[in-house]
C-alpha cells in the first residue's frame, strides 16, 4: 500500500472537555455507516472529558436535514438556559426546607445526575451521502455544505463538518472503519469527536479575549 500524506495531524495540545456541552445530530440514510461514525465521536467525546449528560444525540431523516436541526437545537440551547430544572419538576422552593425521605432499605437513595442545560460548545453534523446515477449528490454536497458553514459562522458555535461525500459503498464504508477487505479504514467519527472538543475549547478562550 503506497503512503500517504493527508490526514488529520495530532494535536500537542491535549484538550479538556468536562466543561463542555456537544451536540451530535445525525442523518439516518447509510445507517449501518452511521452508527458507526457516531459511535467513533462519541468514544473520543468521552475520551477527551465531556460527560455523558453533556453529549446530546438528534436524528433527522437524511443529510439535507441537517442545516435547520443544527441551527434549531444551537437556538434551542440558548433558550434551555434559562429553564430552571427545578421549576420543571415542580419543585419549588418558598424558603421552607423539608428533610429528605428516608430509604426503605436503609441505603442512601442514588444520586440523581441532572445534564446541563448551558449552550452547545459545538455541534457535530453527520451523514452519509454516496452517489448514485443523478445529479442528486451534487446538489445535496453543495448545499448542505454551504449551509452548515454558514450557521457557523452567523451563530459563533462551531459545526464540525461530519458528512461523508463518497463516490462509491467501499469509499464509505472505510471512512467508517468498516472495510470489507483487509483495508478496515479509519473511523472518521473519531477525529470529529476530537475536532468537537478541540474547537468548544478554542471558540471558549477566545471569547473570554484569551490567545495562545
Amino acid at each position: 500500500m503506497s503512503s500517504t500524506i493527508k490526514g488529520l495531524v495530532k494535536s500537542d495540545i491535549k484538550y479538556e472537555g468536562s466543561d463542555l456541552r456537544v451536540a451530535i445530530v445525525h442523518a439516518r440514510w447509510n445507517k449501518s455507516i452511521i452508527d458507526s461514525l457516531v459511535a467513533g465521536a462519541i468514544s473520543k467525546l468521552k475520551e477527551s472529558g465531556v460527560k455523558e449528560g453533556n453529549i446530546v444525540v438528534e436524528t433527522v431523516p437524511g443529510s439535507f436535514e441537517l442545516p435547520l436541526a443544527c441551527s434549531r437545537m444551537i437556538a434551542g440551547s440558548h433558550i434551555q438556559i434559562g429553564t430552571n430544572v427545578t421549576d420543571l419538576l415542580g419543585g419549588l422552593n418558598f424558603g421552607t426546607t423539608s428533610p429528605k425521605p428516608a430509604s426503605r432499605t436503609g441505603t442512601p437513595a442514588p444520586a440523581v445526575s441532572i445534564a446541563s442545560n448551558q449552550p452547545f460548545d459545538a455541534v457535530i453534523a453527520i451523514g452519509v451521502l454516496i452517489k448514485g446515477e443523478t445529479m442528486h449528490f451534487e446538489y445535496i454536497c453543495e448545499s448542505v455544505s454551504h449551509a452548515l458553514m454558514k450557521i457557523q459562522l452567523d451563530t459563533g458555535v462551531p459545526v464540525i463538518f461530519g458528512v461523508l461525500t463518497a463516490l462509491t459503498d467501499d469509499q464509505a464504508l472505510e471512512r467508517a472503519g468498516l472495510g470489507r477487505g483487509e483495508k478496515k479504514g479509519h473511523n472518521h467519527g473519531e477525529d470529529w469527536g476530537l475536532a468537537a472538543v478541540e474547537m468548544g475549547s478554542h471558540v471558549r478562550r477566545w471569547g473570554e479575549g484569551r490567545f495562545a
